[in-house]
């Protein structure tokens, strides 16, 4: 039976060039025998606004055509619906990292992905739930981020020149150089506490962030449980060092470098927190937030993907 479709893309992806891609997605789409509906978003938020629509006017299935940011927002709007009521999740990547997309095997290819998300069958996978110390909660569906790598992201989005991989190899560059200090802070999950000083943090659902780097390599979006990755100081020289190591996965290998697994953790920290959710700034400088807790809900959302990922 032919599924009600709302595709959701954001025009803005990879700088700009997501209408290029849109229009040689068209034909695949037009030979679909169910409804098809697109949507443009014109704002920040106006994909969840969008998601949120389309399961209140009983769509089957939302696809996200653009970058992690999309799919966030997608996500998020999606979560509104009540369980028995909410869409499934397709994704066509087509921005700068495609993490969510590398995470549930989606293919990097818009034309296959596209081919896969309208003629695919859909699992359920896991999601993260943020809530700040003001009561502002936020789904992830990838990564959230506390620290060095939030503060990449921010730099990041003020990259306009470079794209893809290389805007965050850039930002990395530019933060070790300018934004490396840690922060004191208290950390408690169901079976483990922590009071340290930390570099970087990063709570997971899927091991890679960044287009590139491997933050969490045995975190998967469907086992029921989330990672994390715990980074304490590390002098200037050896951020230098441990670039590569982060690329590959291997950083856990270094006694500054902590990974592992949780339902839920609690923080607080001592200075202000610079979050990232999902490669979308959370909170940015002059931020005055110094706690949030992240939990696991399971078997969230249906997302299509290949069989058996």
């Amino acid at each position: 039976m032919a599924k009600k479709i709302k595709l959701i893309l954001n025009p803005m992806a990879d700088m700009g060039r997501a209408w290029n891609v849109a229009r040689d997605l068209r034909p695949i789409v037009n030979e679909y025998e169910g409804k098809v509906d697109w949507s443009g978003t014109v704002y920040p938020g106006h994909a969840m606004e969008l998601a949120k629509q389309a399961g209140e006017d009983g769509y089957d299935l939302v696809i996200a055509a653009g970058g992690d940011g999309t799919v966030h927002e997608v996500v998020n709007g999606l979560m509104e619906i009540e369980a028995e009521q909410r869409p499934a999740l397709g994704v066509v990547p087509i921005g700068s990292g495609n993490d969510f997309a590398y995470a549930n095997k989606i293919p990097s290819s818009p034309n296959q992905a596209m081919s896969l998300a309208l003629n695919g069958t859909s699992s359920l996978v896991d999601l993260g739930l943020m809530t700040d110390e003001n009561g502002r909660s936020e789904y992830i569906d990838n990564t959230l981020g506390i620290g060095f790598d939030a503060i990449v992201t921010i730099r990041s989005h003020r990259l306009p020149i470079v794209r893809g991989f290389l805007i965050y190899l850039t930002a990395v560059i530019q933060t070790i150089l300018l934004n490396s200090k840690p922060m004191r802070m208290k950390l408690e999950s169901e079976d483990k506490k922590w009071d340290k000083e930390v570099f970087m943090l990063v709570l997971a659902n899927g091991p890679r962030e960044g287009g590139g780097f491997t933050m969490t390599p045995k975190a998967l979006p469907n086992d029921g449980i989330l990672d994390y990755m715990i980074a304490d100081n590390i002098s200037r020289l050896k951020q230098f060092r441990m670039i590569p190591e982060f690329m590959n996965g291997t950083q856990g290998r270094f006694d500054e470098v902590e990974i592992g697994q949780f339902k839920k953790i609690t923080l607080t920290s001592e200075d202000p927190l610079y979050i990232h959710i999902d490669g979308e700034v959370y909170t940015s400088f002059g931020s005055n937030l110094h706690g949030i807790s992240v939990e696991l809900i399971p078997n969230a959302l249906e997302v299509v993907k290949p069989v058996n990922q």
